[in-house]
């Protein structure tokens, strides 16, 4: 038991660790250059295929007759929304641009962002509701689309951004946010139906969606070294650091904001873990195609600073839990 709560409590600063480690190794050892040439077309395919097995799992455990809204996803969508409008309100007050606009538009693109598919998992191994959660990832997928359209066309065009009324990226980004999800919940509940022996193994395996959570970090991680390491030659380090450091604050004061509203009504863990943890590949993705493609760095920063703080906490949840037994 000893063994498997250090295992439980380490594995997401060790699955980070060993994702940039094999990055790391395949960026300077000659002689795997051919199996990263090999790899790198599937990768983007990958990790797609790992977070849908993470929700399947996710679903499997979930009793979807929970699935409901609750007093605070109104709460954080409401935090979400004034975070957007303030950073928008800068831009425009002050009519930023150049690197300036830049480094908002990374913030920006990191507090648009919908809830991560994996808050449900991280929020159940400390404590919280597993369904409220899942349900305020469905809401927060379609809440943060109709949020990302309708204060995108706000800001000034990126160098390389698409420009789309509000209906067709609306439609577009929910489409992209929501088919990730749908599925998975899909087979899990023909699954629970059609199969339900099946259906009751998979939902028995303690932790099963927190270890492929796990395997799908070291794919994140490695992918985000590489990114980094590839900005370095089209971004000044002083404005990489800049971007990495207000992500790290963006990251903290989400987590920080979120506790504080979820303390006052009881679910200090789930709002949290709802205002913290986004799906940074929804917001590397915004900021490449309708933003300043540079503006996907801080996302890409965000992956790792909130893995961090998750690392953190659950490490803090483990040694309570040891202490009191």
């Amino acid at each position: 038991m000893r063994m498997k709560r250090l295992i439980g409590d380490w594995m997401l600063p060790a699955a980070m660790a060993c994702g940039v480690a094999v990055f790391l190794l395949f960026h300077n050892v000659r002689a795997l250059e051919g199996v990263a040439a090999w790899y790198a077309p599937h990768n983007n395919n990958v990790l797609p295929v790992c977070m849908s097995l993470v929700l399947f799992t996710t679903f499997c455990r979930v009793d979807f007759r929970k699935l409901l809204p609750v007093v605070w996803h109104l709460w954080a969508a409401l935090v979400q929304l004034a975070f957007a409008v303030l950073l928008v309100w800068v831009v425009r007050s002050m009519n930023v641009s150049g690197g300036g606009l830049i480094l908002l538009e990374s913030m920006l693109v990191c507090v648009v962002s919908p809830c991560a598919a994996a808050a449900p998992v991280v929020t159940a191994k400390l404590g919280g509701s597993l369904e409220e959660s899942t349900s305020f990832t469905f809401l927060s997928n379609i809440f943060s689309a109709l949020v990302i359209s309708l204060f995108l066309p706000m800001l000034p065009a990126g160098s390389a951004g698409e420009v789309l009324s509000f209906g067709p990226l609306f439609v577009r980004i929910l489409w992209r946010v929501s088919c990730v999800l749908l599925l998975p919940m899909a087979l899990a509940f023909a699954l629970k139906h059609c199969w339900p022996r099946l259906h009751r193994i998979i939902a028995g395996v303690p932790d099963l969606s927190y270890y492929l959570w796990g395997c799908s970090l070291i794919i994140v991680s490695g992918t985000t070294a590489k990114n980094i390491a590839d900005s370095l030659g089209a971004i000044p380090i002083h404005i990489l650091i800049t971007i990495a450091l207000l992500s790290l604050a963006v990251c903290l004061i989400q987590f920080a904001v979120g506790r504080f509203v979820g303390r006052h009504l009881g679910k200090a863990v789930d709002c949290g873990q709802a205002l913290g943890q986004k799906n940074t590949a929804t917001s590397i993705w915004i900021a490449t195609v309708f933003l300043h493609p540079l503006a996907a760095v801080g996302p890409g920063c965000y992956i790792l600073w909130q893995n961090t703080v998750n690392a953190v906490e659950l490490i803090a949840a483990g040694r309570k839990h040891a202490a009191r037994n």
